[in-house]
């Protein structure tokens, strides 16, 4: 590790094979949690490669406990977090909007690190229970048309690396990856990326996929769509600029999409949220979000996509995905 990071300190770069290995090695506990610090935080104060990034998810590929879902054609709605924004749990919720719209959803989450409340969190406090069985999770699919992959249950390699995260309380290069290490490999991704230059790295490498993808930055800096500001857009076919209007709406304050204080406060806007007793701001931010995932599988526009996901919302579809994740848990 020490030559790594010398040459990580004299702005070298890792090949992907290189990055690849550290990330086994880690895995392994080949490196101390001081020698694991020092590695996330020079990615916190330099940019990482397209060949980095590769490499580092290459490995958490090869090691994660990967779970068949192929009969269905699932996609994932996730965001890198990191953004600061401290917004209430839009990807979460956009995740049971897209699937009471009837498209299958495997979301991939975690508790909150750089965040208060990651969507494990707030999952955990309604009781949906964290599994990496197959059998449970295809019932799930199934009947509530969602389920909840626990990234910790699925990528036990990253067990010597979350006590360095949760101590550093700071955004790292897993931030940028937890959006792109799906256990179940889904055909169809929507990921939100907190800047511009990581949105446009993910989407280098999403072009050598097979993947359906939409990638989301927020040009004022959210890691989703916000509605307070224009949202940049890739994917495999084009790239282009959605402002509120796109989905027939006018933009918001910042403020109406803030996030709960605490895990209690976070559950009571989750639940006043898909109960379609949010505030117009609350519901129209994560029906645009759930527009974007039912689009991109769909492939219609932004705004008959919103169109379905204010329908799964205000019909109570959204609500009893989650009412069926929480009675099969």
């Amino acid at each position: 590790m020490k030559k790594i990071l010398n040459r990580l300190i004299q702005h070298e770069k890792l090949e992907k094979n290189e990055a690849k290995q550290v990330i086994i090695q880690i895995a392994d506990g080949v490196f101390n949690t001081s020698q694991i610090a020092s590695f996330l935080t020079i990615y916190m104060m330099r940019s990482i490669s397209l060949d980095e990034l590769e490499g580092f998810r290459e490995a958490l590929q090869e090691l994660c406990i990967s779970i068949d879902l192929s009969e269905f054609n699932t996609i994932d709605l996730c965001g890198t977090g990191g953004d600061g924004k401290n917004t209430f749990n839009i990807s979460t919720l956009s995740s049971f909007i897209t699937a009471g719209a009837g498209i299958k959803v495997t979301k991939h989450g975690n508790y909150g690190v750089s965040s208060g409340c990651g969507s494990s969190n707030v999952l955990e406090a309604l009781n949906i229970k964290f599994s990496n069985e197959n059998s449970f999770l295809k019932k799930c699919i199934e009947k509530a048309g969602i389920c909840f992959l626990h990234a910790p249950l699925f990528h036990p390699a990253m067990k010597n690396v979350a006590p360095v995260r949760k101590q550093l309380g700071l955004k790292t290069f897993f931030n940028m990856l937890g959006p792109i290490v799906n256990p179940s490999f889904p055909n169809n991704q929507l990921i939100g990326v907190f800047n511009l230059e990581l949105a446009r790295l993910y989407n280098y490498l999403f072009q050598k996929t097979k993947i359906n993808y939409t990638i989301l930055h927020g040009l004022d800096g959210y890691d989703e769509i916000s509605l307070t500001g224009r949202t940049k857009i890739f994917t495999k076919k084009s790239e282009d600029i959605l402002s509120a209007e796109d989905f027939g709406v006018l933009p918001i304050k910042a403020n109406s999409i803030l996030g709960g204080r605490d895990i209690s406060n976070s559950v009571k806007i989750f639940m006043n949220v898909i109960k379609n007793k949010g505030t117009d701001a609350q519901k129209n931010v994560v029906c645009a979000n759930a527009a974007m995932a039912i689009s991109t599988v769909l492939k219609i526009s932004p705004i008959e996509g919103f169109e379905r996901a204010k329908e799964s919302l205000e019909s109570g579809e959204a609500l009893k995905s989650l009412l069926k994740l929480q009675n099969l848990s």
